[in-house]
């Protein structure tokens, strides 16, 4: 870290940024949004924004688990993160399996699981009125990132780098034709379910600074806002991830100066983006 604080010294010598917190924070946002910014894609053109919205809700039973699992071994010393990342993948695995059953719906399914996931960790978190130490994951808070934090963030940045650059076209073929891809050899169903257990783990490692209320907008949105103008994949990716980046960047920076929300802040200028490339659609027709 000392080398990262060094840089930021050099580069950016201003008052503001002389605070560890915040050189902290913008490097959880440099590793964060990019990823934010890649997944966003594949979400769009799945239509999946809904899954990851859910995602985002059942982390609250994933809390709720810990906690539990946390009063129960108590010298365990079991973090939320853990349980979170568990119910997280046994979630989406639920989700998947029993929209392969073609009983209902997707949104149907996944809306019967979402509800139930939060009215299930709101009903543990509340009881005796304990909710309060918890509501912190609601609006997530980037400025306590740690270091340790960014080692996590920064392996998880590596390994999602390199499946994406080894998987992608297959990705991208499963979802625009499941037929062809099957017939070029490609297990559809296997790369369904890895791409879902990679947002699981995204959005889980990803909640406690982003904040479950706006951690699906930050994955949506930069990607929507890049389709409105992207004329290929290439673009669309580009876009997309710049899009993430810059808006990270200067919510970080408003935040500081506007005592908000990082999380939310980074949201609204995510907004504006697309505000601004729908306009730029509509008038290039």
């Amino acid at each position: 870290m000392h080398l990262w604080y060094s840089l930021v010294d050099f580069l950016l010598p201003f008052q503001w940024m002389q605070y560890a917190f915040m050189k902290n924070a913008l490097l959880g946002v440099l590793l964060v949004t990019p990823i934010f910014g890649l997944l966003g894609t594949m979400i769009v053109n799945n239509k999946m924004a809904f899954f990851s919205d859910s995602l985002g809700h059942s982390a609250l039973t994933g809390i709720a688990i810990g906690v539990i699992l946390g009063n129960a071994f108590p010298l365990l010393e079991i973090k939320p993160i853990w349980s979170m990342l568990l119910f997280s993948v046994l979630i989406t695995i639920a989700i998947l399996v029993v929209k392969e059953a073609n009983t209902a719906s997707t949104d149907t399914i996944i809306g019967v699981f979402s509800s139930t996931a939060v009215a299930l960790g709101l009903v543990i978190l509340t009881r005796n009125g304990g909710f309060n130490k918890y509501s912190s994951y609601l609006i997530g808070d980037f400025l306590s990132i740690s270091p340790s934090d960014l080692l996590i963030l920064g392996i998880v940045f590596v390994l999602v780098i390199v499946l994406w650059v080894g998987i992608f076209n297959k990705l991208l073929l499963a979802s625009l034709n499941q037929s062809l891809a099957r017939s070029r050899g490609i297990q559809v169903k296997r790369y369904e379910y890895l791409f879902a257990v990679i947002m699981a783990l995204i959005v889980t490692i990803s909640i406690q600074w982003v904040g479950i209320l706006i951690i699906s907008s930050l994955l949506v949105i930069p990607a929507a806002s890049s389709r409105n103008i992207a004329k290929n994949m290439r673009q669309y990716h580009i876009y997309s991830v710049l899009i993430a980046i810059i808006s990270g960047l200067s919510g970080l920076i408003l935040s500081y100066f506007w005592g908000t929300a990082t999380g939310a802040t980074i949201v609204l200028i995510t907004s504006g983006f697309f505000a601004m490339t729908f306009a730029m659609k509509l008038r290039l027709g």
